[in-house]
């Protein structure tokens, strides 16, 4: 589960890069919003032990150390990012990380039962050859599950826009976008990901999409990301100081119902 990505080359970084100190707390809301979405597609899949594993940028444990456990002592899980920082911490056992850069590095030796990645394709500067690349290292018979987010299907993070508080998040939402497709994110890669699969070569593609409209995770999602993305809303002129702090204390009062972006997975065997 990464959102540690190469940035593109007109750009200042990736913008919810590892190197933040909310990263953390990032991590750990997106692990409670989605952890369960993508094991039981996993699940689905058929993961048993003695499968070789790569999870393709990382970010955080959550999802390595998951998948050490359903593998078992027989298993392999290659935990890969640009920054490994965190997922090092999962380091140990069956579970091997290193620093790869899925668009531009060869991928990984070995053959895999699996492959995955989370949140990382909609940020890499060249997200066919980082397609490719997974694609290459499934064995036969092998599964790939992609999952990333589409925030043009759905751009709002108040779906119910009924006063100024709602006005204000979907306002800084569509400044956070803005940051993001300067950088050269794919807002609308989401929906493209059962094509591309296919066009990949991969069968059995199938693929379905999961968004969370309120939750206390999604409250803690927003405010550290508008922490993290604080100074270079103000510095663009999308958003005062003044409007971020009161859109932080309406999002700590509770009285906000924050949606995120739909997660679309996708999953497909290489024949």
């Amino acid at each position: 589960m990464t959102h540690s990505a190469p940035a593109s080359p007109n750009d200042d970084g990736y913008l919810l890069d590892n190197a933040q100190p909310e990263a953390g707390t990032r991590f750990d809301a997106l692990s409670e919003l989605f952890d369960p979405s993508t094991f039981r597609h996993i699940e689905d899949l058929g993961i048993s032990p003695g499968w070789r594993c790569w999870e393709v940028g990382a970010g955080g444990s959550s999802v390595v150390s998951w998948l050490a456990e359903r593998v078992g002592r027989t298993g392999r899980v290659l935990a890969t990012d640009i920054d490994i920082s965190w997922a090092s911490r999962a380091a140990g056992g069956v579970i091997e990380v290193l620093r790869h850069d899925v668009g531009q590095d060869e991928p990984p030796e070995g053959s895999f039962d699996f492959v995955h990645a989370r949140l990382v394709l909609v940020h890499v500067a060249d997200r066919e050859q980082a397609l490719r690349a997974m694609v290459g290292a499934l064995r036969p018979g092998g599964w790939l599950l992609v999952e990333d987010a589409d925030p043009a299907l759905q751009p709002l993070i108040c779906l119910d826009e009924y006063g100024p508080e709602q006005a204000l998040a979907n306002r800084l939402r569509a400044g956070f976008r803005s940051l993001l497709a300067a950088r050269g994110a794919d807002l609308a890669y989401g929906r493209k990901l059962p094509r591309l699969l296919r066009e990949a070569g991969l069968s059995d593609v199938t693929a379905d999409a999961y968004f969370p409209i309120t939750s206390a995770s999604c409250d803690v999602l927003e405010a550290v990301t508008i922490r993290h993305v604080r100074d270079r809303l103000v510095a663009a002129g999308l958003a005062t100081d003044e409007e971020i702090d009161l859109h932080l204390a309406n999002v700590t009062s509770g009285r906000l119902d924050l949606a995120t972006s739909p997660m679309i997975s996708a999953w497909g065997r290489r024949r």
